[in-house]
């Protein structure tokens, strides 16, 4: 078996596997779902936009705020023919024990991922880890990442935040309806604060150059 590149796994350094207008690799794993813990691949959800959402650990402050807004925002998603991920380094019998015991959990009907070893958060760049000696905040745990991959498994956005900041559920709806008319309407692009009914641009025109 080849040896990967050292880059691969250099935490310190948050190198990717994913990269934006590439594939993602299928990648299995464990998902507490429905109540139930199964293994599943980014494959399963081809035909549907993916929305993998990392976030450092269960039983902690940020966490439960934006896991709950994406709970409420699930079914806007799921008319957007969207799945959401969570994805942190508890195993499937913590989300369990989290999704059982706390109100704002309880609502999730997204799957929760389970990611231990650390195998996600490394592939997809968050990963935390010292790189030597020294303790590092977080340590073994994610960054909260948020990443949007389309019906073919390609990577169309990413965003990666310090873990003292949360995220805006809204704001990944407007990503996601401009990633879906920008795939839909080739050579439009979206600009800044677009929503859906907005004008667009035509990308590439000259005519635009300096008149904006």
């Amino acid at each position: 078996m080849s040896k990967e590149p050292a880059d691969m796994n250099d935490a310190e350094g948050f190198s990717s596997r994913v990269k934006v207008g590439h594939i993602v690799p299928d990648y299995e794993f464990e998902v507490f779902h429905d109540d139930k813990v199964k293994e599943v691949r980014f494959s399963d959800y081809k035909g549907k936009w993916i929305i993998v959402v990392f976030y450092p650990a269960d039983f902690t402050f940020v966490c439960p705020t934006e896991l709950e807004e994406l709970a409420a925002h699930h079914g806007s998603f799921k008319e957007l023919e969207a799945e959401i991920i969570s994805v942190s380094a508890d195993t499937v019998f913590t989300h369990k024990a989290w999704h059982d015991t706390s109100p704002a959990i309880g609502k999730i009907e997204y799957p929760m991922a389970a990611d231990p070893s650390g195998k996600l958060a490394k592939a997809f760049g968050v990963y935390i880890a010292s790189g030597g000696l020294e303790h590092v905040e977080d340590e073994g745990l994610s960054l909260r990442g948020t990443f949007l991959i389309d019906p073919d498994g390609v990577l169309r956005t990413m965003e990666i935040h310090d873990n003292a900041i949360g995220r805006s559920a809204k704001e990944l709806v407007r990503k996601l309806q401009a990633a879906q008319f920008v795939r839909k309407h080739g050579g439009q692009v979206c600009p800044a604060e677009w929503n859906p009914g907005d004008d667009t641009l035509k990308g590439g025109d000259l005519n635009l150059v300096g008149k904006i």
